[in-house]
């Protein structure tokens, strides 16, 4: 069997400008979630027990780069036995608010926190008896 073929960037004693790159982006990264510890607290605990003790559903909703985040979080959620599922705010005011029951979890992710479709939705969320946590 042939051996691998080193690529060009490694059998060069410079580095490449992409590798280079490549390692500056991942220690700014390791150095943000490793920021992440200090933010730990009670309530990270609350919501961790309020999933593990529900018989509900996690339903994430979010828009724009929060919806791609929500999706992905439910994806794990469920690839991890966690039952979970994506809503889109728009599609929620417009009918598929009916997916939402009571002892469902939501959680509605919004950079500012004052999504207007988000807000929007919350008091029709409570009526339901769903629970909010963000």
């Amino acid at each position: 069997m042939p051996k691998p073929r080193k690529s060009a960037a490694i059998r060069d004693a410079k580095i490449h400008p992409a590798i280079a790159e490549a390692r500056r982006v991942l220690e700014v990264e390791s150095a943000a979630i490793l920021g992440l510890i200090d933010h730990l607290d009670g309530t990270f605990v609350d919501v961790v027990e309020l999933i593990n003790t529900s018989s509900g559903r996690v339903i994430t909703m979010g828009l724009g780069k929060s919806g791609i985040i929500c999706k992905k979080v439910s994806a794990t959620l469920a690839s991890t036995g966690t039952p979970s599922f994506f809503l889109h705010p728009a599609e929620a005011i417009h009918g598929d608010l009916g997916m939402i029951v009571r002892g469902d979890i939501v959680l509605a992710i919004s950079n500012s926190g004052e999504t207007e479709e988000l807000l929007r939705l919350l008091p029709s969320i409570k009526r339901i008896g769903a629970e909010i946590v963000a």
